[in-house]
């Protein structure tokens, strides 16, 4: 059977499997055991299961994963993401559009202490938006706003999604989260444009609100220094090579459940709510690891990536206007699809035809990750949207996809500007390699 047929056979299997309502993960993983069971046999494809599982939780890189989820429900615990809010409300919050700008420092300081989108956007909608609404903000305009930021977390290291990308990718997580700071930077500073522009054309959407004396702003920025203790241990180890990512991951699990103790936010109820989370998601998240894993094996060995990769070569077509292509393709499918889903189902197809052109895969991590960014709040799905709709209280969906208009182009304008100048995301890597 051709191997684009036989492979497509495959993915046809898993989409039907997901349609009847299996979990992503298992439909993964089925389709891949029974494809690989068509072209080789049954006890090889059940090896393959058992191998491919046992690889998984024998992974350093992956106890990553656990350990940042329960560091984010420790710090959630500690009542870190107030401090955040309040630091950034006290330095811009007396500007028009200030609390918008606020909640997107806020997001984003909480994405370096969290990982995760949605826990970040629901984090702060419900932190962020009741002091919007209460400061006269339009309510669209104040939900699209905490959407924009909540869709940092996946973003801002350390991010759970780009450990799962480093692992199927087979790159170092310690190189991507390096290539995704200048990004989310970047992110910061567009989505802040984003809101003066909005509040310049429509000065009601966002008010200014009463200007903090400075020495209640100094005090407030001083009572972030957990914050910042936390952020700066992680981000410095790594990055000066004092601790691995596994290793940073547990250091900051027990800082951020010490800062919990601290400052008595941690009862039975909330340790209990943090281990549940961490399990629940682990576990969800292992299971679409090992799924792929296979799925992408059986794909590996029918060689469609490399019948892929032949075909856009002999296309005639250039790179740029196919990497075009596969980044609209990213923004339809984000849209509908799962964050986790969109990338682990199209990686074994696509990252071939990155490397074939001559781009770097840790570039393209940053860029897969900013293009999911957009899916979560692009209509018709959403994500993002969805979560801020279910916590909002009676904003209309079309009200917050107005509202989040101008952050799509803030990050339309990121996503260009990444790759036309790849250099934003590999020069920190780069002196890493040096």
């Amino acid at each position: 059977m051709d191997p684009l047929a036989l492979a497509g056979l495959g993915l046809a299997f898993m989409f039907l499997l997901i349609l009847l309502h299996v979990p992503l993960g298992v439909a993964m993983g089925l389709a891949g055991v029974a494809g690989f069971a068509w072209i080789a046999t049954w006890p090889a494809a059940l090896s393959l299961l058992a191998s491919e599982t046992a690889g998984a939780l024998a992974s350093m890189e992956l106890a990553t994963i656990p350990l940042f989820i329960l560091m984010g429900g420790f710090a959630t615990a500690a009542g870190l993401s107030e401090d955040l809010y309040r630091m950034a409300y006290a330095l811009v919050g007396h500007r028009r559009g200030g609390l918008a700008m606020a909640t997107i420092g806020g997001c984003a300081g909480f994405g370096a202490v969290c990982g995760s989108s949605i826990a970040t956007t629901a984090t702060f909608a419900r932190i962020a938006l009741p002091s919007m609404r209460g400061r006269g903000y339009a309510p669209g305009f104040a939900a699209g706003t905490v959407v924009a930021g909540g869709t940092l977390g996946i973003l801002v290291p350390p991010s759970v999604i780009m450990v799962i990308y480093a692992v199927i990718a087979r790159e170092l997580i310690v190189e991507l989260y390096l290539a995704a700071l200048v990004p989310a930077v970047l992110a910061v500073l567009l989505h802040v444009l984003a809101i003066g522009v909005q509040t310049r054309l429509d000065p009601a959407s966002g008010p200014a609100g009463p200007r903090m004396p400075w020495r209640e702003r100094w005090a407030v920025v001083r009572g972030c220094w957990g914050v910042a203790l936390l952020a700066g241990t992680i981000m410095g180890g790594i990055g000066f090579g004092v601790f691995t990512a596994t290793e940073a991951a547990a250091v900051g699990a027990a800082m951020a459940f010490c800062f919990a103790i601290l400052r008595r936010g941690l009862s039975v109820a909330t340790l209990r709510a943090a281990l549940l989370e961490t399990a629940t998601t682990t576990g969800m998240i292992y299971v679409v690891i090992v799924g792929a894993a296979i799925f992408a094996y059986f794909v590996e060995i029918t060689q469609a990536p490399q019948a892929l990769v032949g075909a856009a070569q002999s296309s005639g077509l250039q790179p740029v206007l196919l990497l075009a292509m596969i980044l609209l393709l990213y923004l339809v499918l984000g849209a509908v699809f799962d964050e986790v889903a969109v990338m682990v189902v199209t990686l074994p197809f696509v990252l071939p035809l990155i490397k074939a052109w001559g781009y770097d895969p840790v570039w393209w991590g940053v860029i897969n990750v900013v293009v999911i960014e957009l899916g979560l709040m692009i209509p018709p799905i959403g994500m993002g949207v969805f979560v801020v709709h279910a916590l909002a209280g009676g904003t209309r969906l079309t009200e917050i996809y107005r509202g989040v208009a101008p952050f799509v182009v803030s990050n339309l304008v990121r996503l260009a500007l990444l790759v036309a100048i790849p250099g934003l995301c590999l020069w920190l890597p780069a002196l890493l390699r040096d």
